[in-house]
C-alpha cells in the first residue's frame, strides 16, 4: 500500500512540476495553450467533443491566435487575417512535414519514399489536372456519370448521400484509374464501395491513432491495398490503344520512386479523389433543392443552354460549364460553406510576427474564415450570386476562401474537382424531376485535423426521383 501511495505522489509531483515548468519555460509573449490537464492527452476531450464550438469559444476567450495541446502535439489556430497572412506565405512554415505522419499513418507510405515522391507527384498532377487539360476528361466523364443515372432506373426514393456515391464513385475510378480496372463486377463493385466507405468514415482518427486501435478501420485498409496490388499489375501491363492516352494513376506509377508502394498511392490517389467531392455534390444538390428560388434560377440556366427539360441524354461540354455560371456558384457556395475544418502547415522556423514557436501546427480554419463578414458579407446564408464578383473566367476565387489551400500548397486537383461536381449535378436536375422528402441535416460540428479531409457527415437526407 505504501509503496503504491509513494508511486501516485510521484506521478502527482511530477505531472505538477511539468506544467508548472512548461508555462515558465513559454514565452510570454506565444499565443495562449489551451493544455487540458492530462498529460499527452492534454485537452483531446474537451477539443474532441464539438471542436468547432471549442474554437470558437476559445476564439473568444483568448483573441485570433491561440494553441490547443491535443495528443502530444501543439495546434495554433489563426483565425484572423494576420494569421491568415502568414499561414499562406511565410517561408517559415512547411506544408510537408505536417502532412507526411498522417500519410504514414493512412496507408503505411515511408517517411523516405513521401519526401522523395510528394513534389515529383504534386507537379504531374497539377499539369495533368489543370484547366486547359480537362477537356481530355470531360466527355468520358459525362458519359460514366450519366451510365450510373440510367442504371439506377426512372424512379425511386434513396438516400442522397448514397445516390451521390453510387453515381460518382464507379465513374470518377474509370476515369482515373481506368476503364474497368478493378470494378469489373457488381459485386466488386459492392464490396469496394463498402470498405472504402469504412475506410474514409474513419480515415481521420486513423492518422491520429495507432492502427490497433481502428480494427474494423484496419481491415478495410488492408483489403483495399491488396486489391490495388492487382490494380497496379492490370495498370502496368495494359496497352494503349491508337488515339488513347494514359490514365492519371498510370502516370503515378511511372513517377513514382519505389515502385513498392504503388497499391499504397493507389489507395491515397483514390481517397483524395472521393473525400471532398461526395460530400460536396450532396450538399449542393441539397441546398438546390431545398431553396425554391435557387432551384428555379438553376433549372432556367439548364433550359436556356439544353432547351427544355428532358430526360434525354445530353453531352456537357467545356463551353458549356462556362455557360452554366450560376450553377458553379451554387457549387462554390456549398464548398464555402461546408469546407473542411482546418488545414495545417508545420512551423520549421518561428514565426516572428505573430510570435508561433517551431515545431508547431499551424491551423488556419475555412469554417471560420469563409464565415469571415469581412469576405463575405451575410456569411450565414447561401448566396450564390456573391459569386458573381469573382473572376473565375480568370481561374481565381474570391478573397478569403481558402477550402483548397493556401500559398504554394493548393489541392492540384481542385479545378478537375469542380468539374466533375458541375457535370453531377447537371446530369442530376436534368434528367429527375425531384423533391427532398426530408429536411436539410444539420451541418457537423466535427473538425478534422489532418490537411484538407474534408469528411462531412451527409445525413439521411432522402430524394424523390
Amino acid at each position: 500500500m505504501g509503496i503504491a501511495v509513494t508511486i501516485l505522489l510521484t506521478m502527482v509531483v511530477g505531472l505538477v512540476f511539468t506544467i508548472v515548468l512548461s508555462r515558465w519555460s513559454r514565452n510570454r509573449n506565444e499565443p495562449p495553450c489551451i493544455r487540458g490537464w492530462i498529460p499527452w492527452l492534454g485537452a483531446v476531450f474537451q477539443f474532441g467533443k464539438a471542436p468547432l464550438e471549442f474554437v470558437e469559444q476559445a476564439r473568444l476567450k483568448y483573441g485570433p491566435t491561440f494553441t490547443v495541446y491535443v495528443l502530444g502535439k501543439r495546434y495554433t489556430f489563426v483565425t484572423e487575417e494576420e494569421g491568415f497572412q502568414a499561414f499562406c506565405s511565410s517561408k517559415d512554415t512547411d506544408f510537408e512535414q505536417a502532412v507526411q505522419q498522417s500519410v504514414q499513418h493512412a496507408v503505411s507510405v515511408p517517411e523516405e519514399i513521401f519526401y522523395k515522391n510528394r513534389s515529383r507527384l504534386y507537379s504531374m498532377m497539377k499539369g495533368i489536372l489543370s484547366v486547359s487539360n480537362l477537356h481530355l476528361l470531360s466527355d468520358s466523364l459525362c458519359q460514366e456519370l450519366w451510365e450510373n443515372m440510367e442504371a439506377l432506373g426512372p424512379e425511386g426514393t434513396k438516400e442522397l448521400r448514397d445516390l451521390v456515391r453510387h453515381i460518382m464513385f464507379p465513374a470518377v475510378v474509370n476515369i482515373l484509374f481506368g476503364k474497368d480496372t478493378f470494378l469489373t463486377v457488381r459485386n466488386n463493385i459492392k464490396d469496394f464501395e463498402e470498405h472504402f466507405q469504412n475506410f474514409d468514415d474513419n480515415f481521420e482518427y486513423a492518422t491520429q491513432l495507432p492502427e490497433y486501435f481502428m480494427k474494423k478501420w484496419s481491415i478495410s485498409k488492408k483489403w483495399l491495398l491488396k486489391h490495388f496490388a492487382q490494380v497496379v499489375l492490370r495498370a502496368e501491363k495494359t496497352n494503349l490503344s491508337p488515339g488513347s492516352s494514359k490514365t492519371l494513376f498510370q502516370n503515378v506509377l511511372e513517377t513514382l520512386h519505389g515502385k513498392q508502394f504503388s497499391a499504397n498511392y493507389g489507395l491515397l490517389l483514390l481517397w483524395a479523389s472521393q473525400a471532398n467531392a461526395i460530400p460536396i455534390s450532396f450538399w449542393t444538390l441539397a441546398f438546390i433543392l431545398s431553396q425554391p428560388s435557387i432551384f428555379k434560377n438553376v433549372m432556367k440556366e439548364l433550359e436556356s443552354v439544353y432547351g427544355k427539360s428532358g430526360k434525354e441524354k445530353i453531352r456537357v461540354s467545356q463551353d458549356d460549364l462556362k455557360r452554366l455560371q450560376f450553377t458553379k456558384w451554387c457549387i462554390l457556395e456549398t464548398i464555402r460553406l461546408r469546407a473542411p475544418g482546418a488545414i495545417l502547415k508545420k512551423v520549421m522556423n518561428p514565426i516572428k510576427n505573430i510570435v508561433i514557436p517551431a515545431g508547431d501546427l499551424l491551423m488556419l480554419s475555412p469554417y471560420w474564415i469563409h464565415r469571415n463578414p469581412k469576405y463575405f458579407p451575410e456569411p450565414h446564408i447561401f448566396k450564390p450570386d456573391r459569386w458573381k464578383e469573382a473572376a473565375l473566367e480568370k481561374n481565381t476565387f474570391l478573397d478569403g476562401f481558402v477550402a483548397f489551400g493556401g500559398g504554394a500548397h493548393q489541392c492540384p486537383g481542385r479545378w478537375f474537382a469542380l468539374m466533375e461536381i458541375q457535370i453531377l449535378v447537371i446530369l442530376f436536375l436534368r434528367k429527375y424531376e425531384c423533391s427532398l422528402l426530408d429536411p436539410l441535416p444539420k451541418e457537423s460540428h466535427l473538425i478534422q485535423l489532418p490537411p484538407q479531409s474534408g469528411h462531412h457527415p451527409c445525413g439521411p437526407t432522402l430524394p424523390q426521383f
